[in-house]
């Protein structure tokens, strides 16, 4: 399970990372990354990075649809010390992500993830 306070819930926010984020597609997943510079003054709590997922009715039925959200979500929760302080990330799953295989899609996150982030891996 993601930590509530990583997660992203308003619509509003889907649509920030969405819209003015940077994407990579690989595969089997489009991630969308907004954010990355803190926009909090000095003296401020830190924002923590939070991730959300879109998996829609073309990736398969039901249980196919829940099981790849909680794969991208434990996924996503391993890497959330590589997210910038208050990046939005947005994992987009397609079609073919029902049948692709927990590895494949850990490779494939990875990859879009050292893409959007530069390379720059701690």
């Amino acid at each position: 399970m993601l930590p509530s306070e990583n997660r992203l819930r308003r619509r509003e926010d889907f649509a920030t990372a969405m819209r003015r984020g940077r994407r990579a597609g690989r595969p089997h997943l489009v991630v969308h990354l907004s954010g990355g510079t803190d926009p909090h003054p000095v003296g401020e709590p830190v924002s923590p990075p939070r991730a959300g997922f879109v998996v829609s009715k073309a990736v398969g039925n039901a249980v196919v649809r829940n099981r790849v959200q909680r794969r991208l979500r434990h996924l996503v929760r391993e890497r959330l010390g590589l997210l910038p302080a208050g990046s939005l990330v947005v994992v987009r799953a397609l079609p073919g992500a029902g049948d692709a295989a927990y590895a494949q899609l850990a490779r494939e996150l990875d990859a879009a993830l050292d893409r959007l982030l530069g390379g720059v891996r701690p």
